[in-house]
């Protein structure tokens, strides 16, 4: 029984090392920057870590920057929200304290690529596994944008994903299929001058929790218990950084949008209200709305917006509503749901589309709300 118990824990230690080493070897071969790709779920909190403590271990001579960025679609649920804001605040304030040349940033769609304006605005109806404009517009250009700042200004990057090829037998059928350089690097598909290392791709669900149990708090302080007590609480998979359309839909994961209808339910988000988290029912009953109301014609008008027949955008008294019942979960759940800023811009489509009393405002007063004083701010 020791014997067994001594080769597990070689093995352990031998995968630990191999990517550590793989890392290192990278990171020292040139003088690209990094791009951490960060989701805040397990396998991506791990490959930070990594990098974390490697550029932790080196010189400060032989340190160059790392671009942590975080996809914020900014219907996250709130407390996963509010962790991945503070995640990203944690590592940006010990960076600057300890002189690391790593920098932390949520990248967020626009308010013309945000789910409100799109949905409410322009009348998108919600997204089904054939048509779900949302990934690209709130996950896929936020973070290639991001991504692209970063090339504009050092010419080219290496970006790390926490992608394993045990997460599914899609995701390990298209991690085989690329062409790996010596170093275990292949081009990005759609960012130019991009090249992508994953550097757990081997690492099985196991090994990614032990390290995470073990090595906890992280480097750049806090901790992981919130990560880990989300994971307790909820049940379906993690969402993955989305990198290209390819990613399967993460509704429904822990780390999802708590408004996606791609899925049939919301697993995750039922568990959370089962276990204790019953401020989320709000939320929870405004999305299953919205599946219902999308399969509904006589909400939808008959000509589409590129002026052909068939299913087309909701009509103005369901745009009025969806925001009405989207104001009314904001106050049962005393969290901020939509911005100002969308809210002057759904009304702005509104006035394009069909509005000239600027019903938006008028219902966000009834709530409290002041959205116009935006467009009174001075710059």
């Amino acid at each position: 029984m020791a014997k067994t118990a001594h080769s597990i824990t070689d093995q352990q230690t031998s995968h630990v090392e191999l990517s550590k080493e793989l890392l290192l070897s990278n990171y020292l071969a040139d003088n690209r920057p990094w791009v951490v790709a960060y989701s805040g779920g397990k396998d991506s909190t791990l490959v930070l870590q990594l990098v974390y403590e490697l550029i932790y271990s080196l010189e400060k001579e032989q340190r160059k920057p790392v671009f942590v960025i975080a996809s914020d679609t900014r219907v996250e649920a709130p407390n996963v929200e509010s962790y991945l804001d503070q995640r990203i605040k944690e590592i940006s304030l010990h960076a600057a304290a300890n002189d690391l040349p790593i920098h932390a940033e949520l990248a967020q769609p626009t308010v013309e690529q945000s789910f409100w304006f799109n949905l409410i605005g322009k009348g998108y109806p919600p997204p089904t596994r054939w048509f779900r404009w949302c990934t690209s517009k709130m996950k896929i250009k936020p973070m290639q944008t991001a991504i692209e700042n970063v090339i504009a200004e050092f010419g080219s990057v290496i970006l790390l994903l926490g992608t394993r090829t045990s997460e599914s037998s899609q995701r390990s059928y298209t991690m085989g299929k690329r062409e790996l350089s010596s170093r275990k690097l292949n081009p990005h598909h759609e960012i130019a001058n991009a090249l992508v290392l994953a550097p757990i791709a081997d690492w099985t669900s196991d090994d990614v929790w032990e390290y995470l149990f073990t090595n906890n708090p992280p480097p750049w302080g806090g901790s992981h218990d919130f990560m880990l007590d989300l994971y307790r609480q909820a049940n379906g998979g993690e969402c993955p950084v989305v990198m290209d359309l390819n990613t399967p839909s993460c509704g429904g994961s822990r780390f999802g949008c708590w408004t996606c209808t791609v899925v049939k339910t919301d697993k995750s988000m039922e568990s959370f209200i089962e276990n204790g988290e019953e401020w989320m029912k709000p939320l929870n009953d405004y999305r299953n709305w919205l599946k219902e109301i999308r399969e509904d014609e006589s909400r939808r008008s008959p000509v589409r917006r590129n002026g052909t027949e068939g299913h087309g955008p909701f009509i103005a008294s369901t745009r009025k509503e969806m925001l009405q019942r989207l104001l009314e979960a904001e106050k049962e759940v005393s969290q901020p749901l939509i911005s100002d800023e969308e809210i002057v811009e759904i009304q702005k489509q509104w006035t394009t589309d069909f509005d000239i009393m600027d019903s938006a405002f008028i219902i966000a007063e009834q709530f409290g709300r002041e959205p116009w004083k935006i467009l009174h701010k001075t710059h």
